[in-house]
C-alpha cells in the first residue's frame, strides 16, 4: 500500500547493495592493477577514484546495517506508519 511518504519513510536493501559494493570494489582493484601494469596512468587514476567511492559507500553500507533494525529490517520489524494527516495539497 503507497501511503505518500514513501520519500521520507524509504528503506534502502542494505545487503544487496553491500554484494554489489563487492562487486564494484573487485573491478575497481583489478581495473586500477591492470592499467597501472599497462601503463595508463590516467585510467588507473580514475579506477583508484572509483575504488575509494566504492570503500566509502561500503563503509556506510556496513555502519547501516551494524546499527541495527532501524536500517536494516528483518521481517519481524514492522513498516513505517503512515503520517497521521496529509500534508496540503498544492494548488494546480
Amino acid at each position: 500500500m503507497r501511503t505518500g511518504s514513501e520519500p521520507t519513510t524509504a528503506r534502502s536493501a542494505l545487503r544487496a547493495r553491500f554484494w554489489l559494493s563487492v562487486w564494484g570494489l573487485v573491478w575497481a582493484i583489478f581495473g586500477t592493477a591492470a592499467f597501472a601494469l599497462v601503463g595508463r596512468p590516467g585510467w588507473a587514476a580514475a579506477c583508484g577514484v572509483l575504488w575509494l567511492v566504492v570503500t566509502v559507500d561500503m563503509t556506510v553500507i556496513l555502519k547501516h546495517m551494524r546499527e541495527g533494525p532501524h536500517y536494516q529490517p528483518g521481517r519481524d520489524i514492522p513498516p513505517y506508519r503512515p503520517p497521521e494527516s496529509r500534508p496540503p495539497s498544492r494548488p494546480r
